[in-house]
């Protein structure tokens, strides 16, 4: 390696360093609250945040070639996978064990080869410091500014903005005061006439003429007083608009400037994903080049850091899913070198659009489907029914893999699930576009920073919410007369399409109250999601469109169910922001329509039947061994022969067989299982050691439905395939 390439190196492990103290973190915080966790639901929850931890830190160890931590994640990855099957449960011995796995991370981390660090900490980014005269070398003074004083500066900045909307409010209280004394001004002068006749009539002597004179009199004054106070309001009303607009000048320009200072160009992260790209490219025989386009665009720090386990999940399933070999791209007419793009671009002053796009095989939606319906995520009514943009996104979900090889890298189907998750944290949307045999992109909208948002101001059981602008589809009305019902779930027809209905209040859980849709006019509705999962939301009143301060939730208030934040408006009052990710989520109990996955089996259903075939009598006895403790029902071959014959008398749901055996090997009989009628559809899986690209080709080539590599394997790759399989 030579020096310039050690320097690179030591450089991504100095940040690999900061993440990993992350997701260190992240997982050991979800481990001690999962001890004091009773509830299934929050247990469930939990064993989801730390499992989906584990994998993000198992793909950034890889990317540095941390082995040692790697393998450790795997470890932690496999148990947590067991949970959340509820294949085991957490224990204090397999919560033990845990804590020890990650004291052990923490240990590995903090060796000397490990905290290398060269140039600048990692905790610190030099600034440029304008100066009055230039430096006496010629050379632009700098100023190293710690990132924290940093995050102090830019929330002080912040902070600010709310005395900003407080100088609008003020501003306009005093305009409606204003226009109040002006009608009050317009009243007096009406009755004016009418009091100079009766000065008139006091002229004669009466006994109560100068009672009446008085009140004449304290009319007059009256009259007087109230234009003075009119010309003051007028004259503070003046200066309050000229306050407003010095201290939202001033405002606007420290908040952008602050911004600046945490604004980094996406280039930083292009070392550790172009090292990425070569080290899988490596891994599997594939040639790829990563071009990125835009790096120069400047993000948000802190919207920067949450990208990059997207960007690193979905460059590993360009490259493990989506790019051929060289030899299959030159039968199919491609360069053998595919090509992976990174693009950049600015939406408008507020978002940004970064697209991860190949030029491999795609997508193939039959397959999606599929999956999607042997998990149970939709029916197979509404399968038929799915157009082609909303069965792509349904890679998108949990468990969802098209996948034939579960490996250390790819085939849990969590990778783009996380994806989905990331940029909807960070208030943004994901989309993506695939053509059978020309290649896949994968759109993502984010906002430049996380500071502030346009958001939507709704009215909801008489409280107030914020809702994220970019992530509402649309704001439209309806009358009960166009709610229709569907299998008992309110519909509204959209666009030609029904799109479920349900109150905000409800997912809520609110009191509710009377519905606009009782009066005559019509109620007012959000719709949230994208493609067939688009929900209409009821709310009472949409009220306007407006800047929005994020204050984000703090202990005990880290997580709460349906809320990303809060944010003060101008008149001090606090509004929950609304996160719609966990809306949409919630709206599946509050019967939106959304279908929630199939229910596990029961337990009371026949164990399913597997073959396994292999030679060895230990490897033989193993697998049998591992098969049968999660409660399969386990047959064993010696070969191929002994195998196919067994098939032909009795019947299996799945075949789990070696590759190289006597008489008949692994290939052959996965091949005369695919040429025999009454046996094409029994999925096969091969455990070899065999590992060349060659050898994982030819088994996809045969028919395998999992080609699993004995020198990676372990019982939960083997117990992954066959439950998606059996």
């Amino acid at each position: 390696m030579t020096a310039a390439e050690e320097e690179f190196l030591r450089s991504l492990r100095a940040t690999f360093k900061v993440e990993a103290a992350e997701h260190l973190q992240e997982i050991g915080t979800g481990l001690l609250e999962l001890e004091k966790a009773a509830a299934p639901e929050r247990q469930q929850q939990l064993i989801e945040t730390v499992f989906r931890a584990a994998h993000s830190f198992k793909g950034a160890a890889r990317a540095v070639n941390f082995t040692e931590i790697e393998s450790l994640c795997q470890s932690l990855e496999d148990l947590f996978a067991a949970w959340k099957r509820r294949e085991s449960l957490p224990t204090p011995s397999s919560l033990d064990a845990a804590h020890r796995t990650v004291d052990e991370m923490s240990q590995a981390i903090a060796l000397p080869a490990l905290a290398e660090r060269t140039g600048p900490q990692a905790d610190e980014i030099s600034a440029t410091s304008p100066q009055p005269l230039p430096a006496p070398t010629g050379e632009t003074e700098t100023v190293r500014i710690t990132v924290n004083s940093l995050d102090a500066r830019l929330l002080e900045a912040e902070e600010m903005l709310a005395a900003k909307q407080a100088a609008d409010q003020r501003a306009s209280d005093l305009g409606a005061l204003a226009g109040r004394l002006e009608l009050w001004r317009k009243e007096s002068a009406r009755v004016q006439p009418r009091t100079r006749a009766l000065r008139q009539e006091l002229e004669r002597p009466r006994a109560a003429a100068a009672d009446l004179r008085g009140l004449a009199e304290f009319f007059d004054w009256n009259h007087d007083y109230l234009r003075a106070l009119e010309g003051k309001v007028a004259a503070l009303r003046r200066t309050a608009e000229q306050d407003r607009l010095l201290i939202g000048k001033l405002v606007d320009d420290l908040l952008e400037n602050s911004k600046k200072l945490l604004m980094l160009p996406l280039a930083r992260l292009a070392g550790l994903l172009s090292k990425l790209v070569r080290d899988l490219c490596r891994d599997q025989g594939k040639e790829a080049e990563l071009t990125i386009r835009g790096g120069e665009v400047t993000i948000d720090k802190r919207v920067l850091e949450q990208l990059k386990d997207p960007l690193v999940h979905l460059l590993r399933n360009c490259i493990d899913h989506g790019i051929e070999t060289p030899e299959q791209r030159r039968r199919a007419g491609k360069p053998p070198r595919a090509a992976i793009t990174l693009a950049v671009s600015p939406v408008n002053s507020t978002q940004v659009e970064i697209s991860v796009s190949d030029d491999g095989v795609g997508i193939d939606v039959d397959k999606v489907k599929a999956v999607a319906g042997k998990r149970g995520l939709v029916t197979l009514n509404t399968l038929d029914q799915l157009s082609e943009s909303a069965a792509l996104a349904l890679v998108f979900e949990t468990d969802v893999s098209t996948s034939p090889m579960i490996t250390r890298i790819s085939g849990r189907g969590l990778g783009l699930a996380i994806v989905r998750e990331k940029v909807e944290k960070l208030g943004g949307r994901v989309a993506i576009e695939s053509r059978r045999g020309s290649g896949t992109t994968i759109r993502m909208t984010l906002p430049l920073t996380l500071a502030t948002f346009r958001g939507v101001l709704i009215e909801s059981a008489r409280r107030l919410f914020i809702l994220p602008t970019a992530q509402v589809e649309r704001v439209t009305r309806f009358k009960l007369p166009e709610v229709r019902t569907v299998e008992g779930r309110r519909t509204l027809t959209l666009d030609g399409r029904a799109v479920a209905l349900v109150d905000l209040a409800e997912v809520l859980q609110l009191p509710a109250t009377p519905h606009k849709s009782d009066r005559p006019e019509a109620a007012p509705i959000l719709v949230l999601g994208a493609g067939e999962q688009r929900v209409a939301f009821a709310v009472d009143a949409v009220l306007d469109e407006r800047e929005v301060l994020v204050k984000r939730l703090t202990k005990p208030l880290s997580r709460v169910r349906n809320i990303a934040g809060a944010t003060v408006l101008g008149s001090g009052e606090v509004a929950p922001i609304l996160n719609v990710a966990d809306l949409l989520k919630s709206a599946r109990t509050a019967g939106a329509g959304l279908r929630t996955p199939a229910a596990a089996m029961p337990s009371a259903m026949p164990a399913k039947r597997i073959l396994v075939v292999e030679d060895s009598i230990t490897s033989r006895m193993l697998l049998k061994g591992i098969l049968e403790s999660a409660g399969y029902d386990v047959k064993t071959a010696v070969d191929g022969i002994d195998a196919f014959t067994a098939l032909r008398a009795e019947r299996f749901d799945l075949v789990v067989s070696d590759v190289e055996m006597p008489r008949m090997n692994g290939f052959d009989l996965t091949a005369r299982i695919r040429a025999d009628r009454t046996l094409a559809e029994v999925p096969v899986v091969l455990v070899t050691a065999l590992e060349s690209r060659e050898d994982r080709e030819r088994g996809i080539d045969v028919g395998a439905n999992a080609y699993l590599v004995k020198s990676s394997l372990d019982q939960s790759n083997l117990l992954e395939a066959l439950r998606r399989l059996a």
